[in-house]
């Protein structure tokens, strides 16, 4: 949900904790590799006076190390700002940058989801049009079956009857697709909406959290964080970081939702045949299967009242409405600011 910070992941989960993992392996093959083809020039080394005082030296520091908390945490420091260098010179892990392409893919995705709401406006104009020329055949053909059994015109009221239930069996199938079209609409117009203050927000983060970043790395440079780390105290820069990197965690799942619903819209849509009535069970379900669905990031509390609306008869759907265009109002808060708190 929005404002809801994300558990922060670990190093081991992030890219860069994938090549520190991979560069230990390899660090334990060499060393493996060193033993067993220099096993015997080692120990002959550690038989001499000089092979003792190196060999004493590595193991007091090594135990100094593993004791030490502070000095643990330093070389845990060293090492992960290592790992992320060397990562980040293959892997795209800037935060900063990472929000920059979330940006252009969530303008993307806007595009793509107007034009998706445009067709389906016009498939439920269509659709309605359908089904208030069936309930005018239904009453014609009521009305003719009527004064035909008043004259005693058995087949002709036998054929009209049976004309008007098929269409009023049409209509009953039409009017539900109608009801799942609704529920479509309501939700692809909320989620632009929402999707578009999401691109508002993270363009706004992005230019003030750019320059914030600059500042805070120029004032917290590396030897003055791993100075913070031996002292125990909060490293700035990786406080800040770690806030930037839930920010793109939220993001990502945010994008993956958008992207989804759109994926379960075509489908549905691409299953609709309107000339004849029909639509294939595969569509409806995979709609079906995401109204059942709990939670989304995001519509939040917002997706059980859009569900509500569809299928309250009163709640009449305007489909000749505008396009939703809102903007975050100026002063209104943005809903990453809370990440660094």
């Amino acid at each position: 949900m929005e404002g809801t910070q994300m558990k922060p992941k670990s190093f081991w989960q992030r890219p860069e904790g994938v090549t520190g993992l991979l560069f230990l392996v390899a660090l334990v093959g060499i060393l493996g590799y060193v033993v067993v083809s220099f096993g015997a020039a080692i120990l002959s080394f550690i038989g001499t006076t000089i092979g003792l005082v190196v060999a004493g030296l590595i193991l007091m520091a090594l135990i100094y190390m593993v004791l030490d908390p502070k000095m643990r945490n330093l070389v845990f420091y060293m090492y992960k700002s290592v790992m992320r260098a060397i990562t980040g010179m293959f892997v795209q892990i800037d935060p900063i940058g990472i929000l920059k392409t979330y940006v252009e893919e969530l303008q993307g995705n806007l595009r793509k989801m107007n034009k998706q709401i445009s067709q389906l406006r016009a498939q439920m104009h269509k659709l309605k049009e359908v089904i208030v020329n069936n309930e005018r055949e239904i009453s014609s053909n009521l009305k003719i079956a009527g004064k035909a059994k008043e004259t005693n015109k058995r087949n002709v009221m036998i054929l009209k009857s049976r004309r008007a239930g098929r269409l009023k069996d049409s209509n009953i199938r039409l009017e539900e697709l109608y009801k799942k079209m609704e529920v479509l609409y309501r939700v692809l117009t909320k989620m632009y909406e929402n999707s578009s203050i999401l691109a508002e927000d993270i363009q706004d983060q992005v230019m003030v959290k750019e320059q914030e970043r600059k500042a805070i790395h120029a004032s917290h440079g590396a030897m003055k964080s791993a100075m913070s780390v031996i002292q125990g105290d909060p490293d700035q820069r990786a406080m800040f970081d770690m806030a930037m990197e839930s920010i793109t965690e939220d993001v990502a799942n945010k994008v993956g939702e958008m992207e989804r619903f759109m994926e379960v819209s075509a489908n549905f849509m691409d299953s609709v045949d309107l000339q004849n009535g029909v639509f294939e069970e595969e569509g409806l379900n995979m709609l079906e299967q995401w109204e059942k669905e709990s939670n989304s990031l995001l519509l939040g509390e917002e997706k059980s009242t859009l569900l509500l609306q569809a299928n309250n008869d009163s709640d009449v759907l305007d489909l000749d409405a505008p396009m939703p265009e809102r903007q975050r109002q100026t002063g209104s808060t943005n809903q990453y600011d809370s990440f660094f708190n």
